[in-house]
């Protein structure tokens, strides 16, 4: 909102809404008043000192007035602004709860609307009942440690939950609310996953195909999705969004993948499929619109699966079983990484220096694998 002129009555009118929000005077530069969802309001300065971005707390308005508030802040910015540091509690005050809720608006317009979501879900059953109220600056490399632990019943969520804490944290020392190289989460090491990575073997590619011939006939568009998952290495998401205009000059040409926009290209097997689909809609498969477009294929998946045979086999194992077979007929795992749409740092410039030619030549060398032309 745009800066006002702090007074006692305006700051007790403030109510909460759903996220943090500041609200600065509009006479003394750098000071303002933070309003915490829970109701909390905070007097703060926000300025420079030596060279990084400092944001402190003045004091809380349930304890100091306006008018106090006012002359703590002007005496503080004035140290700031004269390359003193301000005589108040070390390390970084500000409360971690606010930290994360400016990663979250500022930071997280980087993720997809589906990622944000999660990460909020996580941030707020894993991560804020053991951080909340404590200042950024203060958390140690023991406090996270203590935290991961604490959450060893639930390994998954904490796994997931560590990435996320170490955003904030990194970007607590981007912005300065913690010192340069003091990300406590570095070095954690997450819990073992209980389960192994599955690969389907030719056997079993044979049966999987042999029970989606049969269940085919029914629902030709579910065993549609089911075939072109084994045949391009696509993730779920990539394949249930598809829309036709994706589809041209016998490549899928996807704008939002996980790792952003990304070309597949299309064995012949696979280009057959999507030819003999229906073009009745935008998209290619009927999922649009669905709170959960995954749960389409789910029901077909675990028939399928059953009847071949297979039911510790998840649709993600798919993935796992092109790259396997990729690998094993001689592709390079730079080349894989094209495949397979990968986002490593290490090897994204490797990926970039390849030609389309040799990642077509890698398509087609899959095709009659998975098609089971041969084993």
């Amino acid at each position: 909102m745009p800066a006002i002129r702090l007074t006692q009555r305006r700051v007790d009118a403030l109510g909460p809404r759903r996220k943090v929000r500041d609200v600065r005077d509009a006479d003394l530069k750098g000071y303002g008043v933070r309003v915490m969802p829970s109701g909390t309001k905070r007097y703060f300065v926000h300025s420079q000192y030596r060279g990084r971005r400092v944001w402190k707390i003045v004091g809380d308005a349930a304890e100091i007035t306006e008018a106090e508030a006012r002359v703590r802040a002007r005496s503080m910015l004035a140290a700031l602004r004269a390359g003193r540091e301000p005589d108040v509690e070390e390390p970084g005050t500000t409360p971690f709860e606010s930290v994360a809720e400016e990663v979250f608006d500022r930071y997280g317009r980087r993720w997809k609307p589906g990622t944000l979501k999660v990460n909020r879900i996580y941030l707020r059953r894993q991560i804020l009942p053991y951080f909340e109220g404590r200042a950024i600056g203060a958390i140690t490399r023991q406090d996270v440690q203590t935290w991961f632990r604490s959450l060893h019943a639930t390994p998954a969520a904490a796994n997931r939950s560590a990435p996320i804490l170490s955003t904030i944290m990194r970007q607590a020392e981007s912005w300065g609310y913690r010192p340069e190289n003091s990300n406590p989460c570095k070095g954690i090491r997450r819990y073992r996953r209980g389960r192994s990575e599955r690969f389907l073997s030719p056997e079993e590619y044979r049966r999987l195909g042999e029970a989606l011939d049969r269940h085919g006939k029914g629902r030709p568009l579910h065993a549609a999705a089911v075939r072109l998952l084994m045949l391009t290495g696509c993730r779920r998401s990539e394949v249930l969004t598809l829309e036709w205009s994706f589809y041209r000059e016998g490549r899928l040409y996807l704008p939002d993948g996980k790792t952003g926009p990304r070309t597949v290209w299309l064995s012949r097997p696979a280009r057959d499929i999507l030819d003999r689909l229906p073009r009745s809609g935008r998209t290619v498969f009927p999922v649009a619109g669905r709170r959960a477009p995954w749960l389409w294929l789910q029901d077909f998946w675990s028939e399928v699966r059953s009847e071949a045979g297979l039911d510790d086999v998840r649709l993600h194992d798919l993935r796992h079983s092109y790259a396997s077979i990729a690998l094993t007929s001689g592709e390079s795992v730079r080349t894989l990484g094209r495949l397979l749409g990968h986002e490593q740092p290490s090897t994204t410039l490797k990926y970039a220096h390849l030609s389309d030619a040799t990642v077509r030549e890698a398509v087609d060398a899959l095709a009659p694998v998975l098609a089971g032309e041969r084993t």
